[in-house]
């Protein structure tokens, strides 16, 4: 009789094992000549070391599912014991999967563009409207390439320019002060990492969030670097964050340039940087416009009525 230990890597245990250990269960009854006992993220599988060969293989395969899909069920195992496709392998064009199982992919012809570009260019500047999906589809393409192992590390940063609110009257200490302003960050990881999973990342700083004052003087190396809300950096700021790029790196810029929240009489760097680096072998530009809006149908109106509201300020001044 043979032992083996199966860890259980880059998921959660308790989606393999699933409700009530009722994915456990049901494959021990799938494998009756085999004894298998879990704890934590290891398997201990005890029996006849041919059939323990296959078992370990097929494990392999439901523990890839997870990683892709952040979720199994009855039929996937089923499906792959007995060496079939699963379904969700005949959807094209997903990025990755949310925690709930929803395929996150391009919903149009630009977002299109900026998952190629990240595909073919090590910079990336996506500029667009509130609701057009760049900071989603972003981060989506850094936790693609953090679970197919291109990166090593996710850095999320935004400035921390104050929109009507000043900062310093917030509660709390400094992290306190700070977390408001990186939320859609983390709103975003969570729908597309499960939880447990993205709290231990974060613990070993293999996703890190954190204001754009904070990648001074760093060097960041074989990750997927994503600066949101660029248009309210500074020239300074930007030419900072662009030059702290090193090996195996890609950089996502994103911006909204109708949304500056700089002082009036200070230039968004953003605007100076797309202007400066334009042409630049190896950097891609992408727009996206009102008709990539992905939000609620209100979000396009309200940005047709501001940008109404904008060309008749100007007639009149």
């Amino acid at each position: 009789m043979t032992e083996k230990h199966v860890v259980l890597e880059d998921i959660d245990p308790v989606v393999f094992y699933g409700v009530g250990n009722s994915h456990l269960q049901m494959i021990k009854a799938l494998y009756p000549k085999l004894r298998i006992v879990a704890r934590d993220n290891v398997l201990r599988v005890l029996g006849d070391e041919e059939q323990m060969n296959v078992f370990c293989r097929q494990i392999e395969m439901m523990r890839q599912h997870i990683v892709k899909y952040n979720r199994i069920n009855d039929e996937d195992i089923i499906d792959i014991i007995n060496g079939e496709k699963t379904k969700d392998d005949a959807v094209k064009g997903v990025v990755v999967y949310s925690v709930s199982g929803r395929p996150i992919k391009s919903r149009s012809e630009n977002q299109q563009k900026l998952i190629d570009s990240f595909e073919k260019d090590d910079m990336i500047f996506a500029v667009g409207p509130a609701g057009t999906g760049k900071t989603y589809l972003s981060i989506a393409l850094a936790v693609k390439a953090l679970k197919e192992k291109q990166a090593k590390k996710i850095i999320l940063s935004r400035p921390a320019v104050e929109a009507g609110e000043k900062l310093g009257f917030l509660p709390g200490d400094m992290k306190d002060k700070i977390d408001p302003y990186l939320q859609p960050l983390y709103d975003a990881l969570e729908d597309m990492i499960p939880a447990v999973k993205l709290q231990d990342m974060m613990e070993k700083h293999i996703i890190q969030i954190a204001p754009l004052a904070f990648m001074r003087g760093r060097t960041l190396s074989d990750a997927v670097v994503i600066l949101d809300e660029a248009q309210n950096t500074t020239s300074a700021q930007i030419r900072m964050f662009l030059t702290r790029m090193g090996w195996n790196t890609k950089m996502i810029v994103t911006g909204d340039m109708t949304q500056v929240d700089l002082p009036r009489e200070t230039k968004s760097g953003l605007r100076e940087a797309m202007q400066i680096l334009k042409g630049i072998e190896g950097i891609s530009f992408v727009e996206l416009n009102k008709k990539d809006i992905v939000r609620h149908k209100l979000v396009t109106r309200i940005v047709n009525a501001y940008e109404d509201y904008d060309r008749n300020n100007k007639r009149t001044n």
